[in-house]
């Protein structure tokens, strides 16, 4: 028994998973039964299935690993709702269970492993292909595993919660929550490991700076919901447009980024996204021309590694590129920014 114990402690202290803790449990189970297979299950009863999750086979009889049977066949529900959770005789208990004949199964010992709010995760099961008693201390023991199994379950199902939040929230301060795109922090930081993918790599990478020009006369004249339908439109005409490896971000306000690996000229890829953003929108119920936004665009020169200086040179550009339109129009008949379709 003092060996029992020092297995018990040590496997419960070094566990870092419910596999690392089972395992070895059943090792446990095996030396306290006296029995050659020992087993842990999951029970999916809206699937109608039990699977054998690990398992423990020594002698002769196996019960394989991975096994799926069916729910209503199972020694394991017929001891639940019996409350019978030992048998010595599983051919004169529950003779109807054809995946014990097949399996050869004659003493069957098992406890249900619940989770923290009472619900049935599976089972912690022994078996034999020969009779063999119940010993006093036994049930003890495996009521003891079962309960640990079941808080190491609790214990993994939490931290894949925290994770998932983690994600969701790591996402949610990395995303633009009207358009779906990247935010600003989201861009520094993919703005910085392209710049480093381009020096490795040796080439060139243009960064596209987009400024909405005419925006606030579409709040003005129609509204912010419009407006910030306009805003969520011409993200999905960039993301449509653009490549798949493009990255996207909205800059803040009426500002977009696109960060690409050059392909052409820097010039190239800025007039594809004026074409791609002047046009006819639809916005709800407002139908209206937009003449186009002003868009500038640099290619990162060798060994640049300033995310911002960057950004600072592609936002002079695209100032350049707007007042350039300014004297456009002023030197002839302004093109409406927008106009009833």
């Amino acid at each position: 028994m003092d060996n029992v114990l020092r297995q018990f402690a040590e496997s419960v202290s070094t566990a870092s998973n419910l596999e690392a803790l089972t395992r070895p449990l059943l090792e446990l189970l095996e030396t306290i039964t006296g029995m050659e297979s020992t087993y842990l299950t999951t029970i999916d009863t809206q699937a109608g299935v039990q699977h054998i999750l690990y398992a423990r086979n020594t002698r002769r009889m196996q019960i394989p690993e991975g096994l799926s049977v069916p729910w209503h066949d199972t020694l394991c529900k017929r001891a639940l709702e019996e409350g019978r959770p030992y048998t010595d005789d599983v051919g004169a208990c529950w003779g109807d269970s054809q995946a014990a004949r097949v399996l050869g199964i004659r003493t069957y010992l098992s406890q249900p492993v619940r989770t923290g709010d009472q619900q049935v995760f599976g089972t912690l099961c022994a078996a034999s292909e020969t009779p063999i008693p119940l010993k006093p201390e036994t049930t003890r023991w495996l009521a003891l595993f079962a309960h640990l199994i079941g808080l190491q379950v609790d214990r993994e199902r939490l931290l894949e919660k925290l994770r998932r939040t983690n994600a969701e929230l790591a996402s949610l301060s990395l995303t633009d929550p009207l358009t779906g795109l990247a935010n600003r922090r989201a861009l520094i930081q993919a703005l910085t490991r392209a710049l480093a993918s381009a020096e490795r790599e040796a080439r060139g990478l243009d960064v596209i700076f987009i400024d909405l020009d005419g925006f606030k006369a579409i709040n003005d004249r129609h509204g912010h919901e419009i407006g910030d339908c306009f805003l969520a439109e011409v993200a999905q005409r960039l993301q449509r447009g653009l490549r798949a490896g493009d990255f996207i971000a909205r800059y803040g306000g009426d500002e977009f980024v696109v960060v690409a690996m050059a392909t052409g000229e820097p010039e190239e890829l800025r007039q594809r996204i004026e074409s791609l953003i002047a046009g006819t929108y639809s916005c709800h119920d407002v139908r209206f021309e937009y003449a186009g936004a002003s868009v500038g665009g640099v290619r990162a020169t060798p060994g640049e590694r300033d995310p911002h200086a960057l950004l600072a040179r592609a936002d002079a550009a695209m100032y350049a590129i707007k007042q350039q339109r300014r004297r456009e129009r002023a030197a002839g008949p302004p093109p409406a920014v927008m106009r009833p379709a």
